[in-house]
């Protein structure tokens, strides 16, 4: 097949798993023949450019009209069988979809968070959840409440685009990639068309390093936010370590906003590191030496892809019970669920996953298996090239092809909780 995935990648300052998921599905797709080419904006690229183009980057936000423009004659050009759009903010924006209409080319999208039906992404404000805007044509509240980055001005390019374009992106899209069944569900709720959208988890390539041994550290890998469960997670070892600890360091790899925070409580302590950002090289190496990896967002997950990185490891994880995590982790099994937002369950599932020694290697093989059978190279490859067919199937009048993911866990080809078949950090 001939691929065109079109990207705004995030600023390479901070860690982005959706641009790991973006370079790791065309290296994937690459390998297995397809032809595949890349249509891109850089947000790095804004630092460079001149006051004037800067103040104009909110206004490309709802509408690029030159990335219309040069989109549509690259397809007209190049004529690939489907376009894979994934992040379109800032400097893409929906427009891409115009693009595609222009040329006849079927588009499908993968949903790696909740901006088709929350200006900022997260269903969050405030450090909880939040679902104001959802339902709304006109995200006001949003706006009213600076959703993003706690800016009202900041806020009010996505409100609009998120107003204007809903439409577009609602029929301009054939097939909706939702990369948990969780997500799917709330983006169904939210009223987005269900007959578009079909789960898709995304996939791990295998790693290189795999747990052989007890594991030296708990590790906490990914962004250092709020809505990360940073803060809480922080709590949570204090109150471990006032209780004598659990045997091992707690690693935190990352950086973000609350960098500075995470330093000063980190520093002068035996228990605690904090390493800074690492190479994929390294961070592989450093989830193999786990004990276990600790994910206690307080935001809903659409996916984790340091769970599905931690299970390719043979790791068992914590993470919080809402979420896509409630289908990524078997309770017990692969990992252990502590309640959202509440520091004394993240502390007391810590502790048992820490100490629990034979519990611990066994949940780690459970969770290699599980790695093995939804979320390796292979499942993705094929759950790729099946919905690829399916949009093009769509466009052409060949019908709807197979059917996406209903919202009920009653089991699917394309993976729910209950078939066991399944990004950000």
């Amino acid at each position: 097949m001939h691929i065109l995935v079109a990207h705004n990648r995030y600023a390479s300052a901070q860690p982005s798993g959706e641009n790991k998921v973006v370079d790791q599905e065309v290296a994937l797709l690459r390998a297995a023949g397809h032809r595949v080419e890349v249509f891109e904006r850089r947000s790095d690229d804004i630092a460079g450019m001149s006051l004037m183009d800067k103040v104009k980057v909110p206004l490309l936000v709802p509408w690029n009209p030159s990335v219309r423009t040069e989109l549509a004659a690259r397809l007209r050009a190049e004529r690939p069988d489907v376009v894979h759009l994934h992040n379109v903010f800032p400097l893409l924006s929906p427009a891409v979809l115009a693009a595609c209409a222009d040329a006849g080319v079927p588009a499908v999208a993968t949903l790696h968070n909740y901006t088709q039906i929350c200006p900022p992404g997260t269903l969050q404000r405030d450090g909880r959840p939040c679902t104001e805007c959802v339902g709304s044509t006109v995200p006001t509240p949003a706006v009213r409440h600076g959703c993003y980055r706690d800016s009202r001005l900041a806020t009010v390019p996505l409100a609009l685009s998120m107003s204007v374009n809903r439409r577009r992106w609602w029929s301009g899209v054939e097939r909706f990639f939702c990369i948990s069944a969780a997500q799917r569900d709330v983006l169904v709720r939210a009223g987005m068309p269900a007959e578009r959208l079909a789960v898709k988890h995304n996939f791990v390539p295998d790693p290189d390093a795999r747990r052989t041994g007890e594991g030296e550290h708990v590790l906490y890998l990914g962004r250092l936010a709020e809505t990360k469960g940073v803060r809480l997670l922080m709590t949570a070892w204090d109150e471990l370590a006032a209780d004598g600890g659990v045997g091992v360091p707690l690693v935190i790899v990352g950086t973000g906003p609350l960098e500075q925070e995470v330093t000063a409580w980190a520093a002068g302590r035996d228990d605690v590191r904090y390493v800074g950002l690492y190479d994929t090289a390294e961070c592989q190496k450093a989830i193999a030496g786990s004990v276990a990896v600790v994910a206690p967002s307080t935001w809903l997950e659409a996916f984790g892809l340091v769970v599905v990185e931690a299970m390719a490891a043979g790791v068992p994880t914590v993470a919080a019970g809402h979420g896509a995590f409630t289908e990524l982790v078997d309770d017990g099994v692969t990992g252990l669920l502590h309640r959202p937002g509440d520091a004394a369950s993240l502390a007391a599932r810590i502790r048992r996953i820490a100490v629990e020694g034979d519990r611990n290697r066994e949940m780690g093989r459970a969770a290699r298996r599980r790695y093995e059978q939804g979320f390796s190279p292979a499942v993705g490859l094929e759950r790729l090239v099946e919905g690829y067919r399916t949009a093009i199937a769509v466009r052409s009048g060949g019908g709807e092809g197979p059917p996406p993911v209903g919202n009920k866990s009653n089991g699917s080809r394309w993976g729910t909780r209950a078939s066991r078949d399944g990004d950000s950090r």
